[in-house]
């Protein structure tokens, strides 16, 4: 089963709901997926069970975040990680390795719900940035009570230049229109035996060939799921949920980078996969993204 988010072309407004086994379903009384988050995790296993049809053939997927649910992401939790920051950062090496071993983990916001891209939506890189890539991340939903609701793909786009120059231009390495894709949809959390055995895998395809190919798994991440929920929880509130990615253990390595026209596919087993194209600079990504 995986919750979605979705119009029909009976409703242009977005609706919350399911798909099981290729039929739909929407929720009565759950008018947006931020309501869903707002409740205890034993009521949205009740809601997601209290459904009705809906023609599959009649759906169109949206990104699976909307209302005041934010995305924000962890960084450096993977070795892989760590080490692309090491070689990216030439002045400020230590600070990624201080990260990784540290009991506080790197936080910090990604995206508000109306910026995120989805399943089939455009991606972009900054046109200020010539070291571009993708971060293949899986991605926790949270509800407002701090509990994992579910989990699906991430696109943690990143300008390895920009940050590499000195890791106080984080935000404008991460935070850009266009720099966040998630879904296609939300695999619930009690579905997932595993979740430190969920493999990933990220492919960059270039004019019709593949660019670059990378496998990991969820098993070498040195944090707990728990953990970072419980640090980011803290100090904050997130009354509609919140989704956090959980940092990348798939960075292809210098000097490639992201181009226009480029297509980049984030598997995650059991979860989903999450296909977007790119393209480069503000201009474009306002035309793919529309008013």
């Amino acid at each position: 089963m995986e919750i979605i988010r979705y119009t029909t072309s009976d409703s242009r407004a977005p609706l919350a709901g399911v798909r099981d086994e290729g039929q739909v379903f929407g929720l009565p009384g759950v008018p947006s997926l931020a309501t869903l988050w707002a409740l205890p995790l034993a009521e949205i296993r009740q809601r997601v069970r209290d459904r009705e049809a809906v023609p599959a053939a009649d759906v169109t997927l949206l990104p699976p975040v909307d209302g005041r649910t934010e995305v924000w992401a962890a960084g450096v939790t993977y070795v892989t990680s760590r080490e692309a920051r090491v070689e990216e950062s030439e002045r400020s090496a230590d600070v990624y390795q201080q990260v990784y071993e540290a009991e506080r983990p790197e936080l910090f916001f990604k995206s508000a719900a109306w910026r995120v891209i989805g399943d089939g939506q455009t991606i972009a890189v900054r046109a200020d940035s010539d070291l571009d890539v993708p971060e293949p991340e899986v991605a926790l939903v949270i509800n407002r009570f701090g509990e994992i609701a579910g989990y699906t793909a991430c696109n943690d786009v990143s300008s390895r230049s920009i940050e590499g120059e000195n890791p106080l231009y984080l935000p404008q390495a991460k935070v850009y229109l266009g720099g966040c894709a998630v879904g296609p949809a939300i695999r619930p959390s009690w579905e997932i035996t595993d979740p430190y055995d969920l493999g990933i895998e990220l492919t960059i395809r270039r004019d019709g060939a593949v660019a670059w190919h990378g496998q990991a798994s969820t098993a070498s991440l040195r944090r707990r799921f728990d953990d970072l929920v419980g640090y980011l929880m803290r100090a904050d509130i997130h009354p509609d949920g919140v989704v956090l990615a959980t940092g990348t253990c798939l960075v292809p390595p210098a000097p490639f980078s992201l181009a226009d026209g480029d297509v980049v596919t984030v598997a995650v087993a059991g979860v989903g996969t999450l296909t977007t194209g790119v393209v480069r600079g503000l201009d474009r990504m306002r035309q793919a993204f529309g008013p």
